[in-house]
């Protein structure tokens, strides 16, 4: 029995360790931007679509920044869906004279059901467009948006996802950390599959679609992450994806970690109710079609059961290494403890260094976090010498609150919190766990709980 436990668990960690891996190698490849050849010469011409529930606070500074492209006026228009709404979000729309639809719909609600039935309206429409583009309430839009986008569609892509940005992240440490993990996928996940020749993924806001394809391959896609299930719809018909990082969207991110735990375990009922549709569907097209952007998308549907095998991972881990006479088959045994470690410090030192090549932060903070992670090989050696937990506990405190004092002495007090908010971002990290949990187990809960949006940014607050 002893050993048929062992060899389970020794597969299950290589199969964690295997896909870590594979996303570690793959985030290096957004370290660097590929030079582009851009065309920006109007062409493409756009309905621009916003699906708004209760947004009378935030509508209007998005149709301003959405008016004032770098484009030409008679090759776009705005149109803002005002769902299922008890407040003033069409009145507040229609002062900017953009088309106002209001929708009442009880029994299908949620930003899926609302933009099919946009679609089919436009469909209808005696006018013409050569795309619709997507986008949040909440968001601000750059004026280069549609010239971007446009230039790269006339790359041949069917498919655009734009830059999703933050427009609030010093607003709390949740929204830092939101913050930072949207600006390290734009570099690790998206960049990097473009530089690299795979497909990007639909990000929820800020994309267009060709609106023949759309036509043509029909939305559908009304679970609580249309964005992933549309991509998925794409990769199984042979369409990739497009990645515009010029076009950029700023995002409103949520202030509190209960409003964060909603939306968050609201994505992992929607990926695990997506990939319990499309996984198997995406590995066997790309096995038999020895095409690998199908297979990477298989693997990106399947995020919550891969958060979920990582924190089982990290849990083997603690009990190898904190109770005695049991064994465990851990991969850093096979591998090597120092490999381990010079791992963690590069994922660890990533982060910062894609927000810096992203000037996101200063380079006295990416210094300071550099010598910060030297904690891995630095308090593992001075444990050795000391008795017990409490004395380890006790020194891993003091070299904390050494950095910390030192980065508020040298790089000041709002790199500080910045620093502070850096460290944070792990436990923002570690939440994931618990509401993948959550969003597995309820994922047959399709109730849309939208996130409610107070900050009235300006674009060129953000910019």
């Amino acid at each position: 029995m002893g050993d048929i436990i062992y060899s389970v668990t020794e597969a299950f960690q290589l199969i964690v360790f295997a896909i870590m891996m594979y996303y570690f190698i793959l985030a290096f490849f957004g370290l660097k931007r590929k030079h582009e050849k851009k065309n920006y010469t109007p062409t493409k011409k756009f309905a621009m679509i916003v699906a708004a529930h209760n947004e009378e606070v935030v509508i209007g500074r998005l149709i301003e920044s959405m008016l004032h492209q770098d484009y030409p006026r008679e090759l776009f228009d705005i149109f803002v869906i005002a769902d299922n709404c008890t407040d003033n979000t069409a009145k507040e729309a229609r002062k900017h004279g953009v088309y106002v639809y209001e929708r009442f719909n009880k029994d299908d609600k949620g930003k899926g059901y609302a933009l099919e039935w946009m679609f089919d309206k436009i469909f209808k429409m005696q006018k013409k467009y050569d795309a619709v583009a997507i986008f949040d309430a909440d968001n601000l839009v750059s004026k280069n948006w549609c010239k971007e986008i446009n230039s790269k569609m006339l790359e041949g892509y069917k498919v655009v996802q734009g830059y999703i940005d933050s427009k609030n992240p010093n607003d709390s440490w949740i929204a830092a950390s939101y913050s930072i993990a949207f600006w390290t996928q734009n570099r690790m996940y998206q960049l990097a599959r473009a530089n690299v020749g795979l497909s990007n993924q639909i990000g929820g806001t800020g994309f267009a679609i060709d609106i023949d394809m759309l036509k043509e391959l029909g939305w559908g896609a009304t679970c609580l992450t249309e964005d992933l299930e549309f991509s998925c719809k794409l990769i199984l018909n042979g369409e990739k994806v497009g990645w515009a990082h010029d076009a950029i969207i700023y995002d409103e991110k949520p202030l509190t970690l209960k409003q964060s735990w909603v939306q968050r375990r609201r994505w992992m009922q929607g990926f695990t109710d997506v990939a319990t549709r499309y996984f198997f569907k995406l590995i066997k097209k790309g096995i038999k079609e020895r095409k690998w952007f199908v297979i990477d998308c298989a693997l990106y549907s399947i995020q919550p059961f891969f958060t979920l095998m990582l924190g089982i991972s990290i849990v083997l881990n603690f009990i190898q290494s904190n109770t005695s006479g049991v064994h465990i088959y851990l991969v850093s045994y096979s591998i090597g403890d120092i490999f381990f470690k010079v791992i963690g410090v590069m994922q660890f030192l990533i982060t910062p260094l894609i927000l810096r090549l992203d000037k996101k932060i200063s380079s006295g903070l990416l210094v300071a976090l550099t010598f910060y992670s030297s904690n891995v090989f630095l308090i593992p050696l001075f444990a050795a010498e000391l008795e017990n937990y409490g004395q380890i506990l006790l020194m891993t405190i003091g070299f904390n609150l050494f950095f910390l004092l030192a980065v508020m002495l040298f790089l000041g007090k709002k790199k500080f919190i910045m620093f502070f908010r850096f460290l944070l971002y792990s436990l923002y990290t570690l939440t994931w766990i618990p509401i993948t949990i959550q969003g597995i187990l309820k994922k047959n809960n399709k109730e849309w709980n939208p996130t409610k949006h107070v900050r009235n940014v300006e674009i060129f607050d953000v910019q």
